[in-house]
């Protein structure tokens, strides 16, 4: 019926016991002083043996207070219980030795109804029926619950189906299909079981408030949910101003990403100019600016949003600062490459480059790499990083008009008057379907090598030509070869080993060997 609780507080820097008297379960009064030379453990065992001598007696009994100085003196019936000093009183609690005494009589006499209670057959016959009653509206509640879960999930997903059946891709019907029927159930499944841990949580509170012996654990546990309720509540209701403030400044910043948007859609439709952001860079400087709005959207509401002064906020701020700071940093180069690639005009999307060994035609300027065409058709992704430290050739850049540069090399032996050489490679070039007349194809000699000079053809092609550059370089080698052969000179590349007996040239009768053919 009684028992006792010791724990253990630090005072002054001494080690002092602590001691709760509890009565049927219930908490009566904290002793925290020696009295007449007892500890506190050892008061609580003395209260415990008196109050069990004085219920053996029989009646109605009840519990008050007398002041004996400098304390309060517990009696039941006019007998006394157990004493209560100045010194039990907790200081940081606000308490006073009247308030301590008026709680313990109010606990005590409260104990002593329900000791009352649990002698009595009636009391406990109403309480066992209380309890099946409230057994049966849980069971009830439950299987209600299970029920409703089992149509909304029908109805949901009949509902979805309907929508997703005017999709015309079988195979991604199916896919969403499953993966919809699966979330669905779990998203369901999880409330469900949230609510039955509710009702389960409430049933035991119910439960044991009807027994006199485990009513105050099931107060207990009302209690605490209730208290939670409470403080989840104002905490949600003092946080409704700082969250208006947030929300107010998403909002701002949304209308200023929106304009900024209507503003660069402007420029890049060329409805107006400005000196400082081309056409072609209204693109990477939209995704800048709005991306630095909403960072400094989030830096000015993330002191209104709410848990943002707290540690575990403050300990996860630090976390993803210090994942970004390891798992980024060759992100950020990347991302600091292409911005610097982008604004500082190395090249244009659609330009003919050479990076390194690879060149192609740009077909996206991303943020993080950069993606070329070659020649083949073959899409090539380049690091940013890696263009930005490499040595870039742009054959579109040098032309005037539209167009891209094509070069080739030949060598040719010194007894071939270098004039003759020109004249072939320029009648090769005009011979190419996709080069251009205008301006005119170019000879250059670029070494004068041991044994043959290097000749350098430079020419136009068409960008718009549906040929790739592939196409048009190998149309270009081929009459080159046809030219030469065609004026009985020989092409000294890629080796020069010695003077043959006759020319090294395919005579035009021979062009067409088999299997080729004219056409």
């Amino acid at each position: 019926m009684l028992h006792a609780t010791e724990l253990s507080t630090t005072d002054n820097h001494e080690k002092t016991d602590e001691a709760t008297l509890s009565v049927f379960n219930r908490d009566i009064v904290v002793f925290r002083s020696t009295v007449l030379g007892m500890h506190p453990t050892e008061r609580v065992m003395r209260a415990k043996a008196r109050i069990t001598q004085q219920l053996e007696v029989t009646g109605d009994h009840q519990a008050k207070a007398v002041v004996v100085a400098p304390g309060m003196l517990i009696q039941i019936d006019g007998a006394g219980s157990f004493y209560i000093s100045p010194e039990d009183i907790d200081p940081y609690e606000q308490e006073t030795l009247e308030s301590v005494a008026e709680n313990a009589v109010k606990a005590l006499n409260q104990s002593l109804s329900e000791i009352r209670e649990s002698h009595s057959l009636k009391s406990i016959l109403h309480a066992l029926g209380y309890a099946a009653l409230a057994s049966l509206v849980y069971v009830g509640l439950i299987w209600l619950l299970i029920k409703l879960r089992r149509v909304a999930i029908r109805k949901l997903l009949n509902f979805a189906h309907e929508k997703m059946a005017e999709l015309n891709d079988v195979g991604v019907l199916l896919l969403r299909r499953e993966r919809i029927n699966w979330v669905m159930r779990k998203v369901f499944q999880l409330l469900t079981w949230l609510i039955i841990m509710l009702l389960s949580y409430q049933w035991l509170g119910v439960i044991m408030s009807q027994f006199p012996f485990t009513r105050p654990w099931g107060e207990h546990l009302n209690g605490y949910l209730f208290g939670l309720v409470l403080m989840l509540g104002g905490a949600i209701l003092r946080a409704i101003p700082d969250l208006f403030v947030a929300c107010v400044i998403f909002v701002l910043a949304k209308l200023f990403a929106k304009g900024m948007g209507h503003f660069f859609d402007l420029v890049q439709n060329r409805s107006i100019e400005i000196a400082w952001l081309d056409a072609d860079l209204v693109g990477p400087t939209r995704r800048i600016a709005i991306i630095a709005v909403w960072l400094f959207a989030l830096a000015m509401a993330y002191p209104y949003l709410p848990g943002s002064g707290t540690e575990a906020f403050k300990g996860v701020s630090v976390l993803v600062g210090l994942m970004l700071s390891m798992g980024a940093s060759s992100l950020v180069g990347q991302a600091a490459s292409g911005l610097i690639l982008t604004y500082s005009r190395v090249y244009r999307k659609g330009e003919f480059i050479r990076i390194g060994e690879h060149d192609g035609t740009i077909t996206e300027l991303g943020m993080f790499s950069t993606r070329i065409r070659n020649g083949m058709g073959v899409e090539l992704t380049l690091p940013n990083s890696y263009v930005l430290s490499s040595v870039t050739k742009n054959y579109s850049r040098v032309v005037s008009g539209d167009g891209f540069v094509v070069d080739t090399k030949v060598t040719i032996g010194y007894d071939t008057p270098w004039r003759q050489v020109q004249a072939m490679l320029i009648e090769a070039a005009h011979r190419t379907p996709g080069i251009l007349p205008e301006p005119s194809p170019k000879v250059f000699q670029t070494a004068l090598s041991d044994f043959y000079p290097e000749y350098l053809l430079v020419c136009q092609a068409i960008p718009t030509d549906p040929r790739p550059r592939a196409e048009v370089m190998n149309q270009l080698h081929a009459n080159i070869q046809d030219v030469f052969n065609e004026y009985g000179v020989q092409i000294m590349s890629p080796h020069y080993l010695g003077d043959p007996e006759h020319e090294k040239v395919v005579a035009k009768s021979n062009w067409y060997k088999e299997p080729a053919s004219p056409s």
